[in-house]
């Protein structure tokens, strides 16, 4: 197993942690399965969310009486000082837990500060002195944002998307904590589904010093294969150098990465999963995308505003209202030709 301190936290946990924003689509008792198996595997560090509807009452309940084995860290969307502490004090109830070892701000769209008339950062300093975190991080989505938290040195930990997809604007985040000290947790490390080798993921995160991925596991042959990864360590092959490098050539680019920050969209499209829907017939079983159903949504977007406002919102500069249109081209070719 490969332990490594989470920037200046003092905390050190294993270098592979699990996202838990997966574990709602499950069952309380398969949540509670995988979450113990997963620390009897090694794993010591869980990444929930209030926003996650019952993840943290499932990541409580699973560790119910054993709080001070795992690493917990769950975050707020909160946009003032009273919806802050509201979160904070749900949050400790469901997790069962008197302290939170790193807790985050979620996404904001701005970098909060002290005295600033949201409340937000004093919130959380008077939060912290109280004993109910220890740590305050913040996780985004938005390059400028994520810099200036960087910059601004209040921040233990950032959570960016991060991959072996990811491109100079995000190494410079993740070289940006490692100068700071600032532990980088990293989510989508799979990039949202388009990377489909577990092993060649992980062995790419081995080499990164001070990155913690976090990966998302709702099945138990995902978490088998991360645990291999903690059990056995993820050797950066020739093998896997080499999908590594076909990936990149393949993807890198614009490409939507299905984080849904354009979402809703006022025509109903679901822009998430329509935009980068030609990737994905490419890299998963073409025939789970080609159902009436997902044909249903397809034809949505012949509803398009054009509005621009999932444009607008894109963390990443994408047009969106073009992306859509060429994947919507690039469907129903596919489609036509299947039959």
């Amino acid at each position: 197993m490969q332990k490594i301190e989470l920037g200046s936290t003092g905390i050190v946990i294993e270098k592979n942690g699990f996202g838990c924003l997966p574990i709602q689509r499950i069952t309380k008792e398969e949540a509670a399965h995988l979450l113990r198996k997963a620390y009897d595997g090694g794993m010591n560090f869980f990444d929930t969310a209030r926003a996650y509807s019952d993840s943290e009452e499932k990541v409580g309940d699973a560790f119910d009486g054993m709080r001070d084995k795992v690493v917990i860290a769950t975050k707020t969307h909160a946009q003032d000082a009273k919806t802050f502490w509201e979160h904070l004090e749900t949050s400790l109830r469901l997790l069962k837990t008197d302290y939170i070892d790193i807790y985050q701000f979620h996404n904001p769209a701005f970098c909060p500060k002290p005295g600033e008339e949201d409340g937000l950062y004093d919130a959380a300093l008077e939060a912290k002195k109280q004993g109910k975190i220890r740590n305050i991080g913040i996780t985004n989505h938005r390059l400028a944002v994520a810099q200036e938290a960087i910059d601004s040195g209040l921040y233990a930990t950032l959570q960016f998307p991060y991959s072996y997809l990811a491109g100079a604007q995000e190494q410079r985040l993740v070289d940006g904590c490692r100068k700071k000290n600032m532990g980088f947790i990293a989510m989508k490390g799979m990039a949202g589904g388009l990377i489909r080798d577990g092993f060649a993921a992980a062995a790419f995160m081995e080499q990164q010093n001070g990155v913690v991925p976090i990966w998302g596991v709702q099945h138990e042959w995902e978490l088998d294969q991360f645990l291999t990864c903690v059990r056995e360590g993820a050797v950066l092959s020739e093998a896997r150098k080499a999908t590594i490098e076909h990936d990149r050539k393949e993807l890198i680019g614009e490409f939507c990465r299905g984080c849904g920050y354009c979402m809703p969209c006022p025509a109903g499209i679901e822009i998430n999963q329509c935009a980068r829907i030609s990737l994905m017939l490419r890299r998963a079983p073409a025939a789970d995308w080609l159902t009436a159903e997902w044909q249903e949504k397809m034809h949505n977007i012949e509803n398009c505003l054009h509005c621009n406002q999932c444009k607008a919102k894109c963390p990443y500069g994408l047009d969106t209202p073009n992306l859509l249109q060429r994947n919507y081209e690039d469907y129903w070719e596919v489609l036509k030709s299947a039959k």
